[in-house]
């Protein structure tokens, strides 16, 4: 190891020392019960921070932190193994999918790649001292007038041993080595802010998928109740042909309504085990049906938001990695334009080398002496490229073209991240009504199959009317299922398009657990309050 790479490796213990102190010193002074917020923010603001040590993700929340620790932290080894009798809360399932997705373990090696990298970079301010070991034995023509030499040439072979070390040292280069550094430097945020991007694109997929598969298994439950339903309206159907006041169509109505239920509910079945594949799928682990997660039926649901849109925007500008990350890559290109204009400008560099030499040469005609002396060299040299084919301005004119790209690039991000947080917001106003609106629709259908059927049995209705009272109850448990879930999804799309998933900020939504009275919470046509 040269002197250049103990520097760096000192530099870098120090700053991951640094590193680690503080991200300690900050838990001990914030560790505090979490509030009861719904479901998923409790998952991503209340996570172990034993768990999320070893990935980087809950301790580092910034572009440079979570490039310091996956440079320094390094993946565990293997895929972990799913208990099926143990059950699974979200933040549990996203702590196993930090460690295991592959997604993640690539941005991270990406990242120790990056960070590698600034100190190949920071390395070309240091001197490179080489050792060199020679044994020659060379044999040469050697010309020489014949009055001394009877032939006109002598053959001399010189045998050598030449141990040497060399030094080359580039004293000045008019800024093109900080330059590098400093685009290195730039480019090492980007991968952590791309760590971080990864990591929050995982938590989302795991949330929708632990969602999706929460929306299954309520519709599994909602099947079984229709079938119940359906059950209970054949046997009053029945009833009523026994005591003659129902026919046999009306029956066979009835009978065909729960072969219906029966089939749907084979299908919600299915269903809910491929959405248990699927989940297993976003953890990282061997896809199978085999997973029990915790429904977290009582957790309260998200009622307000916390933020208007004017702020949820300023915050995903503010906060959101992939924007960091583009902003990290313009820096990198006005390093790179740097660098490229300093190669029109000279450089001093200093070659230097000690050797011991020792030879023992002989000649076929007089007499040679050995040698073994010390030998040395010192060179100072000043470089200045004059003509180059046009490589330096072609490689300047691209330098200037990815810079413009870059920036075009964050334009484009820019505007995606306002319509996705607008887009979020909007969809989560809409769940939260279509929330409500459930809700009583459930409870409307629930008392209208139960007043149908109640008519039907003292002969006031006919079954026609129990049968449509039975599908819209169908339906309305349906509903309130996937409103139900759609809201908790919602929340969770709002916080990961503004970059709060896995981050210390405050969520954007709260629950009537935390909030204030409804007459200042409720959203209203205009922003919330």
């Amino acid at each position: 190891m040269d002197l250049g790479e103990c520097f760096v490796l000192i530099r870098a213990i120090a700053r991951s020392l640094i590193t680690r102190y503080s991200h300690l010193t900050a838990r001990l002074e914030q560790r505090r019960p979490c509030l009861p917020l719904w479901g998923v923010l409790l998952a991503f603001t209340c996570l172990s921070p034993t768990s999320t040590q070893a990935q980087c993700a809950g301790t580092a929340s910034t572009p440079s932190a979570a490039a310091d620790c996956a440079a320094h932290a390094i993946p565990l080894d293997g895929v972990a193994q799913l208990d099926p009798a143990h059950s699974y809360t979200l933040a549990e399932l996203i702590d196993i999918a930090e460690h295991n997705n592959p997604h993640t373990r690539i941005v991270w090696e990406h990242a120790k790649q990056k960070a590698e990298e600034l100190g190949v970079a920071k390395s070309a301010y240091f001197p490179v001292l080489a050792g060199v070991a020679a044994f020659a034995d060379e044999r040469i023509v050697n010309p020489f007038p014949k009055p001394l030499s009877p032939r006109g040439y002598n053959m001399v072979e010189v045998p050598a041993v030449v141990p040497e070390v060399t030094l080359d040292y580039l004293i000045f280069d008019f800024g093109k080595r900080e330059a590098k550094v400093d685009a290195a430097t730039a480019e090492k945020l980007a991968a952590g802010a791309n760590f971080i991007q990864a990591n929050q694109q995982v938590a989302f997929a795991v949330a929708s998928a632990y969602y999706k598969l929460l929306t299954q298994q309520e519709r599994l439950e909602a099947a079984r109740q229709t079938l119940k339903t359906a059950q209970t309206t054949q046997d009053a159907a029945e009833a009523q042909l026994l005591n003659g006041r129902s026919t046999l169509p009306d029956v066979l109505n009835a009978r065909a309504e729960t072969s219906q239920a029966v089939f749907d509910l084979e299908s919600a079945d299915g269903d809910e085990k491929i959405a248990r594949v699927t989940l297993t799928e976003e953890l990282g682990v061997e896809p199978s049906p085999d997973i029990t997660i915790d429904g977290q039926k009582n957790a309260p649901l998200p009622d307000a938001l916390t933020l208007p849109i004017d702020e949820l925007i300023k915050r995903a500008m503010a906060d959101r990695p992939d924007l960091m990350a583009q902003v990290a890559e313009i820096r990198a290109a006005d390093d790179a334009i740097r660098a490229a204009k300093s190669e029109y400008l000279p450089k001093i560099s200093l070659s230097a080398n000690a050797a011991q030499t020792s030879v023992w040469p002989t000649a076929d005609y007089g007499q040679l002496g050995n040698a073994s002396e010390p030998t040395w060299s010192a060179e100072l040299a000043v470089e200045w490229r004059l003509f180059d084919g046009g490589a330096r301005k072609n490689e300047l004119a691209a330098a200037r073209s990815r810079k413009r790209e870059a920036q075009d690039e964050l334009r484009e991000k820019r505007d995606q991240t306002t319509r996705e947080v607008w887009t979020a917001y909007i969809a989560f106003r809409s769940a939260l009504r279509k929330q409500q609106a459930a809700v009583a629709l459930l409870d409307s259908a629930n008392s209208s199959y139960s007043a149908s059927l109640e008519a039907y049995k003292y002969g006031v209705k006919n079954l026609i009317d129990v049968v449509t009272a039975e599908r819209q109850l169908a339906q309305a448990r349906s509903s309130g299922v996937s409103a139900r879930s759609q809201l908790f999804l919602e929340a969770v799309d709002l916080e990961f398009s503004t970059g709060n998933l896995l981050r210390p900020l405050p969520p954007a939504t709260k629950t009537a657990t935390t909030s204030t009275p409804a007459s200042t919470t409720q959203p209203q046509d205009g922003q919330p309050r």
